[in-house]
């Protein structure tokens, strides 16, 4: 029987290589869903720089309640809301938060 959490250790290539960008301790390293983001060399200027990042790539708006330490914490985690963000966001609804009146 298939192990149920492998699921949530398969990222997109594409997600993995954009990460590895911004991770300055990954120097060659497997990236899976449970990899400790700031171990790899997170800190909090590259995550507003992958923040930028992803939301250009992947065409989402990260709002600002999904700014957190939990959101950031593993690969997984982060993929979660990118996933999710782009699973609810139809052609043409795409927002700008940080976009004034």
């Amino acid at each position: 029987m298939p192990d149920p959490r492998a699921e949530q250790h398969t990222l997109p290539g594409e997600f993995v290589q954009l990460l590895l960008r911004h991770l300055k301790f990954a120097d060659g390293a497997f990236i899976g869903g449970d990899s400790d983001l700031t171990a790899l060399g997170l800190d909090s200027m590259a995550a507003i720089e992958l923040l930028f990042s992803l939301e250009d790539e992947f065409g989402v708006v990260v709002p600002d309640d999904r700014l957190t330490e939990a959101t950031f914490a593993t690969a997984g985690s982060l993929w979660a809301a990118v996933a999710e963000l782009g699973a609810g966001a139809g052609e043409g609804e795409r927002t700008d938060a940080r976009r004034v009146g």
